[in-house]
């Protein structure tokens, strides 16, 4: 049965930090060079300079982590909280002009031995694995929270907002460079701390960001069992720092990752077009208006991709829901229901012989108009457009035991990186 546990979080001392927007960044994974130079730049005290050190030569990046952790906590850069706490975290934002809102909690997550109801949907990699393993044993500390949905059946989330919000001490507030409102605040008083616990106890939770670090604080965790011969498993190493909010659709945003590829040699559009015809209706859509209009309305009744080379732009439409059950029988029918895995499976598996792993010639972006910009001026260049996964499709594949194809979705906001720390004691 799954547990949440309130902590003594470590956040920035705003004595010393004036400005929290230029502390915080984004989780490590979806930092790119250019943003990582950005957010070294901003403030000596950035939090990517714990979460993602630069590599210079001579220097472990990870000790240098632990070493400057060690330093803003001794210097009162980082300080401690004095009670136990969760903390209600709100951010506030825009898609497609329309604002929207997304409440949660952070606190600790219990990792459990068996009967686990905690669930991914992602397959994982050993490089960010070794990489984040590398800093946990390092720093001793959960520094950014997982992203985690949960039914929320007994309406935790809504009943802080509405009833316990006014009265809360707010923490920060600030906001990004992405326009997003991020706001904190504490929540310590023993009460409330203890319905929030024993409501949330029992739920099942669905990793949406995070499964590397999850599964780094798994193995993490057995490193102390064995080091110490046993634990009694309230030790710190068994809870997780974990952002808990509820599966409600319309407080969720979740974007598609579109794929490009990009080939060396130029693109037989005809014969592409003829091989695609033997699964998919084709069509051919000239304005770039209609056609993601005409992408997003026929995902709600049937399977489509969209494709664009060459600046045109085209609908593949599955033909027989049969062709899933005959090039994908060894899935359940839930995943055979993806169109990532419909993707995979039919376009690059079997009309197109590209490995999904082949990461010099495919890349990922939740930016269509990024990837549409690449195919207008590169010629040999192909783009495949998706319409988000559900977050339900996301809970029935987790369910059965399955896990969607790599880079399925893409949650937005971000939670971010640097609002508190989970410092793990002794």
């Amino acid at each position: 049965m799954t547990t949440i546990k309130a902590f003594n979080g470590f956040i920035y001392n705003q004595e010393k930090v004036e400005d929290i927007s230029k502390v915080v960044c984004p989780p490590y994974d979806v930092i790119s060079p250019k943003r990582q130079d950005y957010f070294h730049e901003l403030s000596p005290y950035n939090f990517i300079r714990l979460i993602l050190g630069k590599d210079i030569a001579g220097e472990d990046k990870y000790e240098r982590s632990a070493k400057l952790l060690e330093d803003w906590i001794s210097k009162h850069i980082l300080i401690n909280e004095k009670k136990e706490a969760l903390y209600f975290y709100r951010q506030v934002y825009k898609v497609r002009g329309e604002s929207k809102s997304r409440d949660g909690l952070i606190g600790l997550l219990k990792i459990e031995d068996k009967d686990s109801c905690v669930f991914g949907h992602e397959h994982t990699r050993l490089e960010p694995k070794e990489d984040r393993l590398k800093l946990i044993n390092a720093t001793a500390a959960n520094l950014s929270p997982i992203f985690a949905l949960f039914p929320d059946r007994k309406r935790i989330i809504s009943l802080i907002s509405q009833k316990y919000l006014r009265n809360l001490p707010l923490l920060f507030e600030l906001t990004d460079d992405e326009l997003v409102k991020h706001a904190l605040w504490r929540i310590d008083e023993p009460e409330l701390l203890a319905k929030i616990t024993q409501d949330m106890k029992g739920e099942n939770f669905f990793i949406a960001d995070g499964h590397h670090r999850y599964e780094v604080a798994c193995i993490y965790r057995e490193q102390i069992r064995k080091k110490y011969n046993g634990l009694t498993g309230n030790e710190d190493c068994n809870f997780l720092m974990s952002y808990f909010t509820n599966t409600e659709p319309r407080n969720l945003s979740v974007f598609p990752i579109h794929r490009l590829l990009k080939l060396n040699d130029p693109i037989d559009l005809d014969a592409l077009l003829a091989k695609l015809k033997n699964y998919f209706d084709v069509e051919e859509v000239r304005d770039k208006e209609k056609f993601f209009f005409l992408l997003e309305k026929a995902g709600n009744a049937e399977h489509v991709l969209g494709m664009s080379t060459q600046k045109r732009l085209w609908l593949l439409r599955l033909k027989n829901i049969k062709l899933l059950d005959k090039f994908m029988s060894d899935k359940p029918p839930v995943y055979r229901k993806l169109d990532v895995a419909i993707l995979n499976s039919l376009v690059f598996d079997r009309i197109m012989d590209i490995s999904t792993a082949d990461k010099e010639h495919l890349i990922y972006s939740h930016d269509a108009e990024e990837v549409l910009k690449e195919v207008d001026t590169h010629q040999h260049y192909l783009a495949f457009l998706l319409n988000p996964v559900k977050v339900k499709q996301i809970m029935e594949v987790a369910t059965a035991g399955e896990k969607m194809p790599p880079k399925s979705t893409y949650f937005y906001p971000k939670v971010l990186s640097g609002l508190v720390i989970n410092k793990h004691r002794g």
